[in-house]
């Protein structure tokens, strides 16, 4: 692999738990604006077909045989990412309810030093169920007044981060609230926040997040911080 390339480029992270269904797809318009060589999928020990489906689609994948957690696979992709010398990670979840059509925003406003935010329309008459709204709602205000700068959609997982901030950050957690710890732990050092603008599809998907208990583990991480 070029090392010297890749200090240009973006890794594109997939992280996948039962996404055999929609690979197919989200693999074909991944591949509009990314080569095979800067995509990465990791199958968090799925129970249905997706190692399969990943070799099919002569995807580059890390496979774990049992299920991690999504902080887990995204760790691991972030090592690989730091290992193999890529300016920055794009993660985007596999059920297609991020658009990849949307890649080209994030490209525009990477300089590998800034953090870039996927934000979707939370307004209350949209569709996102009520509580994925009132636990991101509280997230973000906490994020945003810990790290002085807005932060309006903590939860979103489609978001750009360059791997020499991936080095400065010692991130624990290894579930869904991993990527809250993330942004928490970005403030502390005082990364910058961009946002950019998405489009989110919610399609009766299955989500695998408890957002109530998500929530409680961050603030537990935010106790830990203010009494530490």
């Amino acid at each position: 692999m070029n090392a010297e390339f890749n200090k240009h480029a973006v890794l594109v992270v997939v992280p996948a738990y039962n996404a055999a269904k929609y690979i197919p797809e989200l693999a074909k318009r991944l591949r509009v604006y990314v080569c095979d060589s800067n995509l990465l999928f990791v199958n968090d020990g799925s129970a249905d077909n997706t190692l399969e489906v990943l070799k099919e689609q002569n995807l580059n994948h890390i496979n774990f045989p049992q299920n991690q957690g999504k902080g887990a696979a995204l760790k691991a992709a972030f090592a690989y990412a730091i290992e193999n010398n890529y300016r920055s990670v794009l993660t985007i979840d596999a059920d297609l309810q991020h658009l990849p059509e949307d890649i080209p925003k994030f490209y525009a406003l990477d300089n590998g030093k800034r953090l870039i935010m996927g934000t979707r329309d939370i307004s209350m008459d949209k569709d996102m169920p009520f509580q994925r709204w009132l636990t991101n709602n509280l997230t973000s205000l906490i994020i945003s007044i810990f790290s002085t700068q807005r932060v309006r959609d903590s939860q979103s997982g489609y978001r750009l981060i360059p791997t020499e901030l991936l080095k400065s950050l010692r991130l624990k957690t290894i579930g869904y609230d991993f990527e809250s710890e993330m942004l928490f732990k970005s403030g502390v050092v005082g990364c910058e926040v961009a946002e950019v603008s998405i489009e989110t599809i919610y399609d009766g998907s299955t989500s695998y997040i408890n957002p109530y208990k998500v929530t409680l583990r961050f603030i537990r991480q935010i106790w830990k911080r203010i009494w530490a």
